[in-house]
């Protein structure tokens, strides 16, 4: 069981409506109603009586309501209670970041950062898009790392979370180097579909010329990690950040099978948090050039 499942449930409870708790919860509807379906399986009992609207309660859920609210009450308290007491220092940042932000644009970015603000302690968090969202909106993280494309939106309210543009990459179509008797006949390696990349890459492919691609493997981890070895390994075909394979291409084990699709880097500040460490990174990313970070992270 999760703390966040109670949490949405005891936000379902008080709106009654799927559709509104989601977006408060900064999640898809589907997403959000498999958390409460995952609640209700893990009590064994129906929670919620979809056959009305607006959504009520079962007499079960009306009678765990109470017990769910004071258990988030009693757990967020404690954390509470317990982060005042560690009184992290005013030099260090906590920064959510997409899995491959992490690996390929954060270490030199915060080397980039600390030779204006000087040495600062990190804390990383590496995951998947809206993990990092969430991270970011509980008040956990300072920060959040992550690509942006027109077309895939982004929940966050821009006066509570405003961002910087920090960096440029790409989605680039690419298979192995080894030969192959028909790239036209190449299966397509995807990410879960509800993932940030997933949907830019369907864009991607959606608008790609010629017959579209049968997906052969989707990796349902978001990790565009995972997905290149699988295209190094000759599975098929993959979208995958030019970062991340901009050596694999470089070096030839690697080639480009199309036009790439550009990427910004977004920096999302939580405005709540005024410590002097979290002014100092965002005066610092305000200033910094963000042209040679493009060149670092764009494929050749």
């Amino acid at each position: 069981m999760e703390l966040k499942w109670l949490e949405d449930f005891v936000s379902l409870a008080r709106t009654g409506s799927f559709s509104r708790s989601a977006e408060e919860r900064h999640v898809t509807q589907s997403a959000f109603s498999r958390r409460i379906q995952a609640l209700e399986a893990w009590l064994g009992v129906p929670l919620i009586d979809r056959s009305t609207y607006p959504t009520t309660l079962t007499t079960a859920g009306r009678e765990f309501r109470e017990n769910a609210e004071e258990t988030v009450r009693m757990l967020h308290g404690s954390r509470s209670a317990l982060r005042a007491s560690a009184r992290p220092s005013n030099q260090s940042v906590a920064v959510a970041a997409l899995h491959t932000l992490a690996l390929s644009f954060f270490p030199a970015w915060l080397r980039r950062i600390e030779a204006q603000t000087g040495p600062l302690g990190s804390r990383l968090l590496p995951d998947d898009f809206h993990a990092c969202v969430q991270a970011l909106v509980e008040g956990g993280y300072d920060f959040l790392l992550t690509f942006h494309h027109p077309s895939v939106p982004n929940p966050l309210d821009p006066t509570l979370f405003p961002h910087l543009v920090v960096g440029k990459d790409s989605m680039v179509p690419v298979r192995s180097a080894s030969p192959v008797a028909d790239e036209a006949s190449l299966p397509l390696l995807g990410y879960s579909q509800n993932s940030f990349l997933g949907r830019v890459a369907t864009l991607a492919q959606a608008a790609s010329s010629g017959p579209p691609a049968t997906v052969s493997h989707t990796n349902e981890n978001a990790m565009a990690e995972a997905l290149r070895f699988m295209v190094l390994e000759g599975h098929g075909l993959a979208w995958l950040p030019g970062s991340l394979v901009v050596t694999d291409l470089a070096e030839g084990r690697l080639v480009a099978m199309g036009e790439a699709v550009p990427l910004e880097i977004r920096l999302y500040r939580n405005a709540a948090h005024r410590r002097s460490s979290v002014a100092a990174v965002w005066q610092a990313a305000e200033t910094l050039d963000t042209s040679t970070m493009q060149d670092r992270n764009m494929p050749v």
